[in-house]
This record gives structure tokens, C-alpha cells and sequence, in this order.
């Protein structure tokens, strides 16, 4: 095997984008990684990982062979019948393969096939060397990165995220002879922009992440985030309360520094007035700040900063951050303040006037479509059908406020504000807010039985109203966002536990499309949002096999579907799943086969073999038996008592010819089949579960 050495191979560049850093790194990483593997270099990962900061990309891999094993090659000529004459002489196509292959045709080998035999031309070369492979693996690596839009700087044709201007290429203690950008290998780095803003020389690759470390910069990204997470609460510690760092924020943050530093500020608690979302979308998602929560959660007017210097004067550099943050806050308490001057019930005069979606008429249109279906939704759920209208009736009115103008994301959040200082009631107004929920895969649905109510009719209309307009999604355009609407409501009715009858929500969401001349496909509808449920039960373990046995039967309750899936996955664990399963899907073939018509009811006189008769008397029993259990929905139950028939069905397909030759036996024993397949199906289509 060949001796393995360090690799370091380092890029420096003006500051990358934000954004797209982490898939920069990976994908050079990957890149340089998948070259060597493609060439045969011999590898040691260990834990190597993508390596950078805003000013760099680096791969440092542990062990990497110093050259190529040996290359085997094999080309295959012609057949001996094209290769040689009949005096046995090469002929000018044998002459022209040994010419190509440098060698006598004599010193060709030979190999048969399905054809015959043919010459063949084999040969061991030693392998390249591993400095001589690196400039081109980088070249591909670069070449390989998802880079949409490239720089280009200086008087050539040279492209990247960013202007390149150094290039650090160290295979053990040696350089490796590359140029990158019109920039020569070396291996001389660069420190910190401010701090240390010299030369690092780097003896060898093992000395990189140590040797930026002392330049004060730190290159890998986890050091980064742990020394972030670290900082930012001990902060809000000092502060007496506790960071808000969400992970997208701390991503951010993290790839716009190299060596970070906490800096606690604070802001005037007069704009606590404002609703904390708007403060705290802007200091996440215009500053990059992380805002400080009491032990409640509620804001505090303290917030930390994370700058790219330890700053001799740590209180200057808060009053930088304090300035940049005064005036948004500003903007957001001027709009709260004008939003309460308005009111949010005379906000809703505006929606009038904005289109929802040219065939189903105006934001207005939509409200008053949703506030009936909530009034539907509430009785049968136990909220009170008349909050409920009135809360569908505002949930939108917050689109005309300056707020969500200026804070889109604070849709119903701002209306839930406003509706409290209007005094509505806290149901209301938490409903208007709930109604947005989940907001994001993964988030939460609504917790309240009024934001629950608003939630279904909310997605309902929109699925219906998307459908119906035509706007259903086509591979990634999803312009109504309808996928997500379905999981939604889907997740809104399961984890809610409300038996609702979906077909019959999608008719009346028609009926109120009716004013507009158009309908929604309630069976493509339905097949549509059961389809979205299919992957949500995926990311839960269930099988495929199971939710297609449910699926099958096309339950009206969504929640009653869940039930059904959750006595399948009990049933499936079974040991007589599978063979009732196989003998399920038996039934079904035979029933499908069957001519002629099947008698309603079995003829006990007509039952001759032991088997069979032992069957009836145990299907009649079962049925009596699973009767109430169906009626209470207990699935569970029933199959566990449906496994019981095992034994009495082997013997049935064991002893018994369903198709006998007189009609009014085999006609018996179908429906004797019958009988069994129906009450086998009533869970779920189990046959499914069969191998």
C-alpha cells in the first residue's frame, strides 16, 4: 500500500456569501475527496471535514497515498478470423491495433468470448504520482461547486463565488506545484483581517488548524458555533435571562466571522410595546443579533451581538450595534402605533379590493368562504360556532395593516395584537394567530379548539379553491403552496383527534365556490391529500405496505385513517398477520375470478367437508364477536380477533376445492369466502401485508 501523508489544500478568497458557504466547503470537499478516490489514490478520512470561514475553503484530509497503485489496462482487438490472412500473417487491422499499442503483434496476448478469440493487448504502468494528479482533481472540484452567478475580477476569464487570492497546496512537508486562479501554490496562508493581519507559514498540514488558531482565526465552523453558543449565553446569563439562538441564525452568524466575540447590548424598553416578534424578526433576520428572554420567554431589552473582533473597547462596538438597531425599531413601533390608530375590524374594509386569485375573487371573497366553513367546523369539534365566524371574519384583516406590510411573516401574529387591543376575546384573538399553524414543516399545529377550527377551514378553502381554479401542483411549482396546505390540515384533524368526515368539508367548501362558477374533483382532492400523507407517515416508520392496506378503503376521518394505520402496525406484529394476509389476498383473487352470481348468505345445509363447516360456525362467531369493536372503532380488537381464524382457514385451502364441480357447492363456499373477505377488509385492505 502506498505511504500515506497529510493533505492541506487551502483557498483564500474575498468574503463568501453567507448562504451558500457551508455548500461551498462541502462541495470542495467532496470534490477533492471523490477525485482521489476516482483515480485509486489510497485514502484515510478519519474525521476529516469541510474546513472554512468567510475568507477561505479548506480540505485537510489526514492520510493520502503519494501516488496511484498500479494501472492495469486492457484493450481488446480483433478476432483472429479479421487479425490474420490465411498463411496466418497479421493482416493491416491486427498491424494497425499493435501500432496503436506500441508493441509487435507478436507480443500480443489472446482471449476467447461468446465470439471467439481475438487478440487483446494487456498492460501494468506504474501509477502517477499524487502531486502530479492534484492540479487537475482541483481543477474538477472547483469546476464541480454549485456556483449560479461567478466573479470575475481582474483583466481575465478567470470566474468564483469571490476573487481568489491565495492558494495553499501542502501534501506532507512538501508543496505541490498547482496554479488555481493564476495564483501559484505555496504554503503561506493569511491570519485574521484585523488581528493578525500578516503571513502564516504552515510547515506541514498538521499544523493548519493550530497555526490560524494563533492568527486568530478559527476554520472549522463547529469550533466556531460551540464558541458562539458559548459566549452568546454567558451573556444573556450576565444579563439575567436566557439567549433565543435558533439554528438558521446561528448558521449565519457562524459563517460571518472567524474568530467571534459576544457583545451584550441594549435597546430603549419603550419599544417592548411592540408586539416581540416584529423586535426580534428584525434583530434574527436583518442584524444577525440574538435577542434575551426573561424566564418566561418574553423579550427583554437586552440583546447580544457577535462581532468579528475582541475590541479594546467592547463598549463602543455595542453602541455600533445599539445605532444599527434604533432606527428598524423605530419603523416598527411608528407602524404598531398607526396599526392601533386604525383598528384591526376597519382593516378588513381594504380586502375588498386585493385579489385573492383572479377565478375565486377577492382576499373578502376568501374570508367570508372560510368564516362559513369555520361555523360548520366548530359544532363538530365542540368550539363555539359564532367565535369562530367572528374569528375567520378578522384573520385576515392584518394583511392591510403597515405591521405585516413591512414584516410579512408576522401574518396573524399582528392580528392576534391588534384583536386584544380591540377587545376582542382572547379566544379570538389567539385563533387568529393559531390559524397560520403549522407554519413550517415540523411546526407545531394549532393548540387551541378555535385555532384548530380556523386552521381546517383556512386550508380547506384553499385546497379546494386551488384545485378548482386550476392551479394544481406540477413537479416543483406549488404556487398556492397546496402540498403544504394538505399536510397541514391532514396533521390539524389526526393529532387533533377530530372525526371529521373530509369528503363532506370539500363539499361544502364547493358550495361555497359555487357563487364563483367553479368546483373543485372532491375524489382527486381527497386522493391528493391522502397522497401528502403518505410521506408524513414515511418520516414516522410506518411502512408503505401498511398505509396502502388503509389507504385502500379510503376512510371519510383522517383520524380515523390514523386509528386504522396504528391496528395494522399491532396486527402486522402478529404471527398470524402473514398468513391471514396471503389467504386475504387468496379470497380476493378467487371472488375477482368467480362467474355467475354469489349467494348473500351461506346454506349451512350445503356444507359437506369438516373444514368448511368448522370455518362457517368460526367467520359466523367472529362476526358476532367484532361487532361492537367495529361500532366503537376499536381496530385493534377486531383483528386481534380476526388472527384467531388462522387455524380453521389452513385448513379450508388445505382440505377444501372452492370451485367444485357442482354449482351450488362452489356458490356456497364463495360466499362463504365472501363473508370472511369482508369482515377480514373492514380494518384495512390487509392483503397489502403479504409478501
Amino acid at each position: 500500500m502506498s505511504q500515506l501523508s497529510p493533505l492541506l489544500i487551502e483557498l483564500g478568497t474575498e468574503e463568501l456569501p453567507v448562504k451558500a458557504l457551508p455548500g461551498l466547503a462541502q462541495a470542495f470537499f467532496d470534490g477533492v475527496v471523490e477525485g482521489l478516490r476516482k483515480r485509486g489514490v489510497a485514502l484515510e478520512l478519519g474525521d476529516a471535514r469541510p474546513l472554512s470561514t468567510p475568507r477561505r475553503l479548506a480540505v485537510l484530509l489526514p492520510g493520502v497515498g503519494l501516488e496511484q497503485p498500479e494501472q492495469h489496462s486492457e484493450v481488446l482487438g480483433p478476432y483472429l478470423n479479421i487479425a490474420l490472412d490465411a498463411e496466418g500473417q497479421p493482416t493491416k487491422a491486427l498491424q494497425g491495433f499493435a501500432a496503436k499499442a506500441g508493441i509487435d503483434w507478436t507480443a500480443l496476448e489472446k482471449t476467447t468470448d461468446n465470439k471467439g478469440e481475438r487478440f487483446v493487448h494487456r498492460a501494468v504502468t506504474p501509477g502517477a504520482s499524487t502531486a502530479s494528479l492534484l492540479p487537475e482533481i482541483l481543477r474538477e472540484a472547483i469546476a464541480a461547486m454549485p456556483i449560479p452567478k461567478p466573479m470575475r475580477w481582474g483583466d481575465h476569464a478567470w470566474g468564483f463565488a469571490r476573487p481568489a487570492h491565495w492558494l495553499v497546496l501542502l501534501h506532507g512537508a512538501n508543496v505541490v506545484e498547482a496554479e488555481l486562479f493564476g495564483l501559484q501554490a505555496g504554503r503561506v496562508s493569511r491570519g485574521h483581517r484585523f488581528h493578525h493581519d500578516q503571513t502564516v507559514s504552515l510547515a506541514q498540514p498538521q499544523d493548519y488548524v493550530e497555526a490560524l488558531r494563533a492568527a486568530f482565526v478559527l476554520v472549522d465552523p463547529s469550533e466556531r458555533r460551540a464558541r458562539i453558543v458559548a459566549e452568546v449565553e454567558a451573556a444573556a446569563a450576565k444579563a439575567g435571562g436566557s439567549a433565543r439562538i435558533t439554528d438558521d441564525n446561528l448558521e449565519q452568524v457562524v459563517n460571518l466571522v472567524e474568530w467571534p466575540s459576544a457583545v451584550l447590548c441594549s435597546f430603549e424598553r419603550a419599544f417592548l410595546a411592540v408586539p416581540q416578534e416584529a423586535l426580534i424578526e428584525t434583530m434574527e433576520i436583518n442584524q444577525k443579533f440574538f435577542p434575551v428572554l426573561d424566564d418566561s420567554g418574553t423579550l427583554t431589552e437586552k440583546f447580544i451581538g457577535i462581532a468579528n473582533i475582541e475590541s479594546r473597547d467592547v463598549a463602543e462596538v455595542a453602541k455600533g450595534y445599539e445605532r444599527v438597531i434604533r432606527p428598524r425599531f423605530a419603523d416598527a413601533k411608528f407602524f404598531f402605533d398607526e396599526d392601533l390608530k386604525q383598528g384591526l375590524v376597519s382593516m378588513g374594509d381594504g380586502l375588498k379590493t386585493v385579489t385573492y386569485q383572479a377565478k375565486l375573487g377577492s382576499v373578502a371573497d376568501k374570508v367570508a368562504r372560510v368564516a362559513a366553513l369555520a361555523e360548520v367546523i366548530a359544532p363538530q369539534v365542540g368550539a363555539d360556532a359564532a367565535q369562530a365566524r367572528r374569528a375567520a371574519q378578522l384573520a385576515k384583516n392584518d394583511l392591510q395593516s403597515r405591521m405585516v406590510n413591512e414584516f410579512p411573516e408576522l401574518q396573524g401574529i399582528a392580528g392576534r395584537h391588534y384583536a386584544v387591543a380591540g377587545g376582542e376575546s382572547a379566544e379570538v384573538a389567539l385563533a387568529i394567530d393559531e390559524a397560520y399553524q403549522p407554519r413550517f414543516g415540523g411546526d407545531d399545529i394549532a393548540l387551541s379548539p378555535l385555532g384548530k377550527v380556523l386552521a381546517i377551514a383556512e386550508r380547506v378553502d384553499t385546497l379546494a379553491g386551488g384545485f378548482a381554479a386550476g392551479l394544481k401542483p406540477t413537479g416543483n411549482k406549488d404556487p398556492f403552496a397546496l402540498r403544504r396546505n394538505a399536510l397541514g390540515l391532514a396533521r390539524t384533524i389526526i393529532e387533533s383527534g377530530f372525526e371529521l368526515d373530509l369528503r363532506a368539508l370539500l363539499a361544502s367548501a364547493n358550495a361555497g365556490l359555487a357563487a364563483r362558477n367553479v368546483q373543485a374533483d372532491i375524489g382527486e382532492l381527497y386522493d391528493f391529500i391522502l397522497d401528502r400523507l403518505k410521506g408524513y407517515y414515511a418520516d414516522k416508520g410506518v411502512p408503505a405496505t401498511h398505509f396502502n392496506a388503509v389507504a385502500e378503503l379510503k376512510p371519510a376521518s383522517l383520524y380515523d385513517f390514523d386509528r386504522r394505520l396504528d391496528a395494522i402496525g399491532t396486527f402486522a406484529a402478529l404471527p398470524e398477520a402473514e398468513a391471514l394476509a396471503a389467504a386475504n389476498k387468496r379470497i380476493r383473487n378467487i371472488l375477482r375470478k368467480a362467474e355467475g352470481e354469489i349467494p348473500g348468505q351461506i346454506d349451512p345445509a350445503l356444507l359437506q367437508e369438516d373444514a368448511e363447516r368448522a370455518l362457517a360456525e368460526a367467520v359466523t362467531a367472529a362476526i358476532d364477536d367484532t361487532g361492537a369493536s367495529l361500532h366503537q372503532k376499536d381496530y385493534v380488537a377486531v383483528l386481534a380477533r380476526l388472527a384467531r381464524l388462522r387455524p380453521q382457514v389452513d385448513a379450508f385451502f388445505d382440505g377444501v376445492m372452492v370451485n367444485a364441480e357442482d354449482p351450488a357447492l362452489r356458490g356456497n363456499r364463495l360466499a362463504l369466502l365472501t363473508m370472511l373477505g369482508e369482515r377480514l377488509g373492514k380494518v384495512a385492505a390487509i392483503e397489502h401485508l403479504s409478501s
